[in-house]
């Protein structure tokens, strides 16, 4: 049973429970109690994918802020070989909330970079809880150049709450590492593939996330901010985080409505962090399979292709106006004919007094 039990799953928790005192109880009373432990694990089952197929919003979001949930370094291990890491950005230092290297994926060589959160207080603050500083995109810049240059096709893992916010960040200017970098991503002639592995956060997610393809995992998501944040702004209460969560479509199933994503990637009943080398293999097919076919577009091509995709985004379509707005609209005018002739009507009064 998992050490953290998030908020609606406690039920399952109860039956797992349960299961272990039926263990402990078989093995110290001698009973066999095999046929009720095989009712609850059933009873288990059933729970779980009643909860996990009508999750809310905001409880994807807790999912994919799972502690336990694989990152990129778990990924790298199981589907990579060879895998040799390069630090630093040639300026200032080596960000670990962003890592990557050339690495082979059944024999496919392409360069990896993912941000990179930790498992408990001290990983997490030497890669500072997977918020990038400035540093951090600068390697990755500097990587896909060096991927450009070989021709290697690039893979990016994102998971991240958004870029670090702090006084160290604006100092060595974040927003202008990440701008150059959205910049830069328009100009390599190599396959560009991003995947959605966990929490995708503003731009701190966007700084390695323009691709000709943008995969997502089927309970990560993708926001221009914080749920929390959101909530913070709009109703000025962070409470209120469920209904920003559902306010801003950022599922992998909203994504893919919206065509701002290309494919969910599945995860195993439960939540990626039940199984780490199930949902491993669904991500390195969705790999390959994406990679082989940017492959054989020209480099121009794939240029063309991830501009006209990004430039697609944000498309809509303006509705008629309804009915009350078109009685507004012509009182407005009745009200404004009314008024001329009332002024027209005075300045002919005066223009006669004058003459007089």
């Amino acid at each position: 049973m998992s050490t953290y039990v998030l908020p609606f799953e406690k039920p399952i928790a109860e039956l797992e429970k349960k299961i272990e005192e039926l263990s402990e109880f078989n093995a110290t009373q001698d009973i066999d109690v095999s046929s009720e432990i095989k009712r609850i694990e059933d009873k288990i089952e059933k729970t779980r994918t009643k909860i996990y197929n009508n999750l809310t919003a905001w409880q994807k979001v807790q999912v994919a802020r799972h502690p336990l949930r694989p990152y990129t370094r778990d990924y790298i291990k199981f589907i990579a070989t060879d895998f040799t890491e390069l630090h630093g950005d040639r300026i200032h230092r080596d960000d670990r909330a962003i890592i990557g290297g050339f690495a082979k994926i059944d024999g496919q060589r392409v360069m990896i970079i993912g941000t990179q959160k930790g498992r408990e207080t001290k990983s997490n603050l030497d890669c500072n809880f997977g918020c990038p500083y400035p540093e951090g995109y600068r390697k990755a810049l500097r990587l896909m150049k060096m991927a450009n240059k070989f021709g290697l096709p690039i893979v990016t893992l994102i998971d991240t709450p958004g870029a670090y916010p702090g006084l160290q960040s604006e100092e060595r200017h974040i927003a202008e590492a990440i701008a150059v970098n959205l910049r830069e991503s328009f100009t390599f002639g190599v396959p560009i593939l991003s995947v959605i592995i966990g929490e995708g956060g503003s731009g701190g997610a966007l700084g390695i996330g323009v691709a000709n393809r943008v995969l997502i995992m089927e309970h990560a998501y993708y926001s221009v901010i914080s749920p929390e944040g959101c909530a913070a702004i709009l109703w000025k209460d962070r409470a209120f985080a469920d209904k920003s969560a559902e306010a801003l479509k950022c599922t992998a199933q909203d994504l893919l409505k919206f065509k701002l994503a290309d494919e969910i990637i599945p995860e195993p009943m439960g939540g990626a962090h039940r199984d780490h080398g199930l949902v491993a293999q669904s991500l390195k097919m969705a790999i390959l399979k994406h990679v082989t076919e940017l492959s054989a577009l020209s480099p121009q091509e794939l240029k063309d292709d991830r501009y006209e995709k990004f430039r697609a985004m944000g498309e809509f379509n303006e509705s008629k106006p309804r009915a009350k707005a078109k009685k507004t609209a012509a009182k407005k005018t009745a009200a404004n004919k009314t008024t001329s002739k009332k002024t027209t009507t005075k300045k002919t009064t005066s223009k006669k007094s004058e003459d007089a």
